[in-house]
């Protein structure tokens, strides 16, 4: 009787299973079925031509067969993306509205408490990460420098190349140098990443700190020497570099610097919708996103034009952004303050 008993309680557990997966598997063709033939807008913060831009309109076409709709990108230039994002923290969050947004400058304008900004990053529902590069610390082919060592020793102050406030190469010199006690001079007013590594190259500066995308193209055209990828990870281009944690015995507090500095990287070029968007539907975009990004011919597209993906899930995306802007001490957050009011 007992075997009995068991038997049956087992069969109820396994059908109530394969009630619940049907179920949930039907709500998911629902909210999916929701975007057929429907059209849903891929906002651009920035002006047509640029890095975003052709990211978006790259992925476009594939996310579009992957949702059933039609995905139209559109471009909101405006205060380096912030207007853009402004609209979308406040827009109807119906999931037919997503963007492409540099979440480095996105976390930085608010930690940085910058006018304009009226957005919290950790309350976005996220997509996922398209891509983020490891960043990378050069200096010009007939430096001295050849070791972080060698900075630290170098007993002058060191000039690195930039073009303005939280351009990523101002603020990743800034942690580099409170992380290392380097006495440094960061000297804005560089038209971009192109004119400042030229400052490098001719010894106008010492140092440089940009994304391994473009450091591949200095080193490779010999103008610039890599010192150390300036995180955990290693570059793709670089495999023989040291990372800034291989290379210098750290203190805990200079670990939090870079680890910090890492996470801000880390977000890269993200996709996310409006808070408050409905579960179901936020799934679905999600799973979308998620196949769109992980398909070989569009990760071949990208590295054609080299134009890299580096999928990142919504969840781990959302905590890298809650990590900098959300779980932070009000400690923490006065530090990266100042250390980024040296980089201006």
């Amino acid at each position: 009787m007992q075997r009995m008993i068991r038997s049956g309680i087992w069969i109820l557990s396994a059908a109530l299973v394969l009630m619940v997966a049907a179920s949930a598997a039907r709500a998911q063709d629902a909210e999916r079925a929701y975007f057929n033939g429907k059209t849903v807008r891929l906002v651009v913060g920035y002006g047509p031509g640029g890095g975003y831009d052709a990211y978006a309109r790259m992925i476009a076409p594939h996310l579009s067969k992957a949702l059933g709709a039609s995905v139209v990108v559109e471009n909101q230039p405006g205060a380096g993306g912030l207007v853009a994002l402004n609209r979308i923290y406040a827009a109807a969050p119906d999931g037919l509205t997503m963007m492409i947004v540099n979440g480095t400058g996105a976390a930085l304008s608010q930690l940085t408490e910058q006018a304009g900004v009226r957005f919290d990053l950790g309350a976005f529902g996220y997509l996922g990460t398209v891509s983020a590069s490891p960043w990378i610390w050069l200096v010009g082919p007939n430096s001295t420098i050849r070791t972080p060592q060698d900075a630290m020793k170098l007993g002058k102050k060191m000039n690195w190349a930039a073009s303005g406030p939280a351009d990523g190469l101002s603020d990743g010199a800034a942690f580099t140098c409170e992380a290392l006690n380097l006495d440094c001079h960061v000297v804005l007013g560089y038209a971009g990443s192109n004119q400042a590594a030229l400052a490098v190259t001719q010894g106008e500066m010492d140092a440089i700190y940009v994304s391994d995308t473009s450091a591949n193209n200095y080193v490779a055209s010999g103008q610039q020497r890599v010192i150390a990828a300036m995180g955990r990870t290693k570059s793709r281009f670089f495999p023989d570099a040291p990372t800034i944690f291989d290379a210098v015995k750290l203190t805990a507090d200079q670990q939090w610097l870079f680890d910090f500095r890492g996470k801000l990287e880390d977000l890269g070029r993200i996709l996310l919708v409006p808070p408050s968007t409905p579960p179901g539907r936020l799934a679905a975009l999600q799973a979308a996103v998620k196949q769109t990004l992980n398909e070989p011919a569009l990760i071949a597209e990208g590295e054609k034009g080299q134009r890299y993906i580096d999928y990142l899930d919504a969840a781990a995306t959302r905590k890298n952004a809650q990590d900098v802007v959300t779980n932070i001490s009000p400690e923490q957050r006065k530090r990266v303050q100042d250390i980024l009011t040296k980089a201006r």
